[in-house]
């Protein structure tokens, strides 16, 4: 190319942890510099900083995103006891993904990234499927606590008027456990209308599940207001765009999933989806195949890779020896990141440069180059192994071609 593109706002970028924060300036570096006059807001979400920042640096970047409508977020580490210890932080901050969702009133979509000689374990599966994890409550958000003796157990609740209301939980006979869980409508119509859009703007199926016939109350409540949402504002929409929206039990969604082809959003509540995005991942490959899009209500979008760190990648790398880490859901976050700034502002060449980057990225694991990862889910009979860095070197390789 012989001029660099030009962005006219900029993305927020969210720097990350480990051997994923040394593919991060990789990518930048290689793919994305030379082609990009680049326009980034940055914010340092390692650690570290995060740490230093009391954890200030994740809000600020949310807030961010609200302001420019784009960010792309580098894998970061969610701290337990062993990790303050190894960092030695000031304490166990909670998950930057679990605040910018918050923050974002956001719901999780995540999708396989499909590559030919990379065959589903699920035989019946031709086309990707999309998780959609509503990202609110649940037991992501609840009251743990563990009997001792012999009592009562009871949910009260207080209005502002001061009336109570009281339900027995269990008569204990001795020890055990309790678990109080809590949603709110708002947060599962924000749930429900980004499901609904998002399936408007991929023109997919949208499937949605809840177990409403033994939770007659609390999982009711999900298929209640998704019903409501789409009778009065999306089913309109949906028929004009020949797709379906559907609902059943969660049992019967694993099944029928099991025996589709594919093709369809499947959402799900908070723990639903995040059992239910491994499994897909695993079957179409793996998470480091997987893309993850937060979406808000309002339109706005948070890109990231479905994985982790990889910390065991990163430990080899301090010691100087040689890592072959897949980076193919770190790059389609930026190319999703890319592709929505250019659409949003208008730039067809940022959504072409996009496209283009993804196509080349498939198209080298396609001619035998790739990481050993994808060298131990690919089936094609010649394949050559390389380390990360020439990994992206045969991808702008490829790129170079297409441009």
């Amino acid at each position: 190319m012989a001029q660099k593109i030009e962005m006219k706002v900029p993305i927020v970028e969210m720097d990350g942890d480990e051997m994923t924060r040394i593919i991060w300036k990789l990518i930048k570096e290689i793919l994305l510099e030379p082609y990009i006059d680049l326009k980034t807001e940055y914010y340092d979400l390692g650690i570290k900083n995060r740490d230093e920042t009391n954890d200030q640096v994740t809000v600020d970047a949310a807030y961010a995103i609200k302001k420019y409508g784009v960010g792309v977020k580098c894998a970061t580490i969610t701290p337990n006891a062993e990790r303050v210890k190894e960092y030695n932080l000031k304490k166990m901050w909670k998950s930057p993904n679990g605040t910018i969702r918050a923050i974002l009133d956001g719901t999780v979509f995540r999708t396989p990234i499909i590559v030919e000689s990379i065959k589903p374990l699920v035989k019946t599966w031709k086309k990707p499927i999309t998780i959609a994890r509503h990202a609110y409550g649940d037991i992501y958000k609840d009251v743990e606590y563990r009997v001792s003796e012999k009592g009562k157990a009871e949910l009260v609740f207080t209005s502002e008027k001061g009336e109570v209301a009281r339900q027995t939980i269990h008569e204990f006979e001795g020890p055990g456990v309790i678990l109080g869980m809590h949603n709110t409508d708002e947060s599962i119509k924000s749930f429900a209308r980004a499901c609904f859009n998002y399936a408007l703007d991929t023109k997919q199926d949208l499937w949605f599940a809840t177990k409403d016939t033994i939770s007659k109350v609390y999982d009711h409540r999900f298929k209640d207001i998704f019903q409501e949402i789409y009778e009065n504002e999306y089913k309109e929409k949906f028929e004009e765009a020949e797709i379906e929206y559907f609902y059943t039990l969660i049992d019967d969604a694993v099944a029928r999933i099991v025996r589709s082809e594919g093709g369809m959003i499947w959402a799900c509540k908070n723990y639903d989806g995040d059992v239910m995005s491994d499994m897909v991942a695993t079957a179409f490959g793996s998470l480091a195949m997987m893309t993850s899009v937060l979406v808000s209500p309002d339109g706005k979008y948070e890109f990231e890779a479905a994985h982790g760190t990889v910390t065991r990648h990163y430990y080899k790398y301090l010691k100087g020896e040689e890592t072959s880490t897949n980076s193919i859901a770190t790059i389609f976050a930026w190319t999703g990141a890319l592709k929505k700034r250019g659409e949003l502002d208008g730039i067809k060449d940022l959504v072409d440069f996009a496209d283009k980057l993804e196509k080349a990225s498939l198209k080298t694991i396609e001619k035998g180059i790739m990481t050993k990862d994808l060298a131990a889910l690919s089936d094609l009979p010649n394949k050559t192994v390389v380390n990360t860095e020439i990994f992206l070197i045969e991808i702008k390789k490829t790129l170079e071609e297409m441009l």
